[in-house]
């Protein structure tokens, strides 16, 4: 039988676990995440563009890194929706 202490031992690594989860969580919903990914890709993609002369990259990248932040903007939604449809199957 787990001792008093071991027992909290336990419930202190679960809730820093539990505060790491939430963190990860927050941090993939965030619109800092979101924004740093659209620049991110962005600019690589105006490198890309760039270095293999297509006209205009930096205009050029607007468009793929566009449709990346609209992606990751519409992908709660379609998650809500899997989740729902996947509750109905089970």
């Amino acid at each position: 039988m787990p001792t008093l202490e071991q027992l909290e031992r336990e419930i202190r690594k679960i809730n820093e676990r539990n505060k790491n989860v939430e963190s990860d969580k927050a941090w993939e919903t965030s619109y800092t995440r979101r924004f740093l990914l659209t620049l991110f890709t962005y600019l690589a993609i105006g490198i890309y563009l760039s270095v293999i002369s297509v006209p205009n990259p930096w205009l050029n990248a607007i468009v793929p890194a566009v449709g990346f932040m609209l992606s990751t903007l519409t992908l709660p939604f379609f998650k809500k929706l899997w989740i729902s449809k996947r509750a109905i199957l089970n």
